[in-house]
């Protein structure tokens, strides 16, 4: 394996034009919110020509498929997530997942227009995710997905506080998960807190500067995130567990 094979992924779908956008642990690094991940996770666009480079791609890196289901528009429309494992060998035993469609967030086609692009020693010019639509796609019912939440918005508060503009302090007002600098931003920037209360209602709790009850009010806010993950997953979950039965039906008859 080459010392940085995530980067070899990356080059080659650059190379065959692939339309991805990274997201997951990667992505989570590049923003300096550091989340040691060995894959590589990207949402791409749904279209024939688009899957028809992916899979070209995806053969030069000898990617296999290690899940149903199959890579095809149908699933992805859907909301699935297609898995591969690199068997090329300068990036054997690296997988990639694949999907197009993120719940709590826009098309892809916007999620592309709000990108960021980046050039770093280690990936090479990169097309990610904007932070705000990674902190959306990372809202999910995983306990191990919060902490990096809450770690995402902080490190872009402590990094840009002091010279922010109009659109960052929203995007902190709406995502700040840390009690203390979510109160502190709301006495900083009372004015633009209460036109956005009506979307946070927790926003009037962190202005009184009750901390404890704005942490519960916090934990409420997350449980519903993660109930609303659930709900969305588990038609996916179903269909997922009828393909897998048929696969393994196909399977036996061979």
């Amino acid at each position: 394996m080459t010392p940085n094979p995530i980067r070899k992924v990356l080059s080659i779908f650059r190379k065959h034009r692939v339309r991805a956008l990274l997201m997951g642990g990667q992505a989570c690094i590049a923003y300096g919110a550091a989340e040691f991940s060995r894959d590589v996770d990207v949402a791409v666009l749904c279209s024939q020509g688009n899957l028809t480079r992916l899979r070209r791609a995806l053969e030069e890196l000898a990617a296999e498929p290690v899940f149903v289901p199959p890579l095809e528009e149908l699933y992805l429309l859907r909301g699935h997530g297609c898995h591969f494992r690199c068997q090329e060998p300068e990036v054997a035993g690296l997988r990639i997942d694949i999907m197009s469609v993120l719940r709590g967030c826009d098309t892809f086609e916007k999620l592309w227009d709000r990108r960021e692009v980046v050039s770093s020693r280690e990936l090479g010019r990169v097309n990610l995710l904007s932070l705000p639509d990674l902190v959306a796609a990372k809202k999910t019912q995983r306990d191990r997905d919060w902490p990096m939440v809450r770690r995402l918005v902080e490190a872009d508060y402590f990094r840009n506080r002091n010279t922010p503009n109009p659109r960052r302090v929203d995007f902190w007002l709406r995502e700040l998960r840390t009690p203390e600098l979510l109160a502190e931003l709301v006495r900083r920037r009372p004015a633009r807190a209460r036109r956005l209360a009506a979307a946070r209602p927790l926003l009037s709790i962190a202005a009184t500067g009750d901390l404890e009850r704005l942490g519960e009010a916090l934990r409420r806010e997350q449980e519903a995130e993660r109930a609303a993950d659930r709900k969305y997953w588990a038609p996916l979950r179903k269909e997922l567990e009828l393909l897998r039965r048929t696969h393994r039906s196909r399977a036996a008859r061979r």
